[in-house]
């Protein structure tokens, strides 16, 4: 019974996120128009939220851009065009994923960047341990003082 309650209590934390914020009134009638529209809104950042698209934002400006994304799509726009439409309003910072361009070079080669940085000082490293000389092993003269050394103290070597 327990495990019957648990997969129902998963099942509807899974399922909330498909419980649109969007108002039925916003709602495009063909059902092809509003999946785009969501699909849309779930790539467009909440410039309220910062952390979440406009699509699970509660936020009125997030609220007003999934009516502009809609009145966009109803108009004939691609998606394409949704996109540029507004992003030339609120720049790229609203796009879930940036776009690969000299504004956001760094951002998408900077882990690249980090991890050969990081694979270069780590060969480096290890380089340099393997170039150090190994330390010096005792003579058979000297380590025959050392058990006697122990052997007196009471710690006899193993």
């Amino acid at each position: 019974m327990r495990s019957l309650l648990a997969a129902l209590v998963l099942l509807f934390a899974m399922a909330a996120p498909s419980l649109a914020l969007v108002d039925p009134s916003e709602r495009l009638a063909d059902p092809v128009q509003e999946q785009r529209a969501r699909a849309i809104s779930k790539n467009l950042r909440c410039m309220v939220c910062q952390n979440q698209s406009i699509d699970d934002s509660d936020a009125e400006l997030a609220g007003d851009l999934r009516r502009v994304v809609r009145e966009r799509i109803a108009a004939g726009d691609t998606d394409a065009e949704v996109y540029d439409f507004v992003v030339a309003r609120y720049g790229d910072f609203v796009l879930m994923t940036p776009r690969f361009g000299p504004a956001t070079l760094l951002l998408w080669l900077g882990p690249l960047l980090v991890l050969v940085l990081g694979g270069g000082i780590v060969i480096a490293v290890m380089r340099r341990q393997a170039a150090r000389p190994a330390e010096p092993r005792l003579s058979p003269v000297e380590a025959a003082k050392l058990a006697a050394l122990l052997e007196k103290d009471g710690n006899p070597r193993d």
